[in-house]
């Protein structure tokens, strides 16, 4: 039995991790076997990556491995070693004020890693690192992971095991990563319907009804949060990504024919013809939408993989919207800038 960590959902409100259920069996193989590549997980914004970052940091620190959680965006780290000077280096940068914390905080967290190999003779390391290529810069992304592969192909020390893993939300990342073989990138979806039911239940009533927040979500747990936070207001909540996402009137005039086409069936913008290259890239540029998603078997997923195709949800066999209310925002924004 794996003990689940209890995070924060809302302030006042923890919930314990659910479901993920194969998620947490790839984390124990891993801490047997080890990570022979750095591996890069990406998927939907507020899919799940960092909750299950975080119960991977209490597995393997269970599994004796001295572990660093580290989210340079957010200032945030979580270190698992008796090695004193790990967490007041790490709290040393996190208290920076100079405005180049995250930079540093990767910078150092990566250091540290090869330290606890090197200086401290830890056998067993494991470094899970969120947000890193938002903090970092997408220029500096590949150099980032070709570092990270090096602590594992060319450790100071030798080591009994070790496991990388980084996770990101930023479309492009993955492309850039993706024309070297320095990592093992894997997709990690949305929570499944099962699990994100728990997930829901533990949310104090009142509340809508769970068919309707899995259509409005698809199981997305950041979108559960905004939707309460937003005292469930669908309006409020489509107009907030709509604003955040900038989906303007000119950028609506210019694409309409083509965003039109891909709120009924977001393959549209694989397989339809003359598909204008800088439209998919601005959706995934916004995390609007998940290009060339892998082959369904579990193999290549995190957890489980979304389904082969559900037009309810948006999700087509090639491209999928991150979540409905995105495409409900762009739906939106389609009947208001006429």
């Amino acid at each position: 039995m794996v003990k689940r960590v209890k995070l924060s959902f809302v302030p006042g409100l923890e919930v314990e991790f659910v479901d993920r259920n194969s998620g947490i069996q790839q984390i124990l193989e891993w801490g047997e076997k080890s990570t022979w590549h750095p591996v890069v997980v990406f998927g939907p914004e507020g899919c799940g990556k960092s909750a299950w970052l975080r119960q991977a940091t209490e597995i393997l620190r269970d599994m004796e491995f001295d572990v660093m959680y580290v989210n340079p965006m957010y200032k945030e780290f979580t270190a698992h070693t008796d090695v004193k000077e790990v967490v007041a280096r790490l709290s040393e940068v996190v208290a920076d004020a100079t405005g180049y914390t995250p930079i540093k905080l990767a910078d150092l967290a990566a250091y540290l890693a090869i330290q606890l190999l090197k200086k401290w003779k830890k056998r067993r390391i494991a470094f899970l690192i969120d947000d890193v290529f938002q903090a970092i810069g997408l220029d500096k992304a590949e150099i980032y992971t070709k570092m990270l592969l090096n602590i594992i192909e060319y450790p100071p020390e030798p080591y009994e095991r070790i496991v990388i893993i980084a996770a990101t939300s930023e479309g492009f990342s993955r492309w850039r990563i993706g024309r070297h073989r320095w990592a093992v990138l894997r997709p990690m979806w949305n929570m499944p319907k099962k699990g994100f039911e728990e997930l829901y239940e533990k949310i104090p009533k009142p509340k809508p009804s769970f068919d309707e927040v899995w259509r409005l979500t698809g199981g997305n747990p950041e979108m559960l949060r905004v939707l309460y936070m937003n005292k469930w207001s669908i309006d409020t909540t489509i107009t907030d990504i709509i604003k955040s996402k900038r989906i303007h009137r000119e950028f609506v005039s210019k694409w309409r024919s083509w965003l039109e086409k891909a709120v009924e069936d977001p393959d549209t913008l694989w397989w339809g013809e003359n598909v204008p290259e800088e439209l998919v890239n601005e959706l995934i540029e916004r995390n609007f939408i998940i290009y060339d998603l892998y082959p369904r078997d579990p193999v290549f997923w995190i957890d489980e993989p979304p389904p082969e195709r559900n037009p309810e949800l948006g999700i087509g066999k090639y491209v999928a919207w991150q979540t409905p209310l995105h495409r409900e925002a762009v739906k939106k924004a389609l009947e208001e800038y006429r």
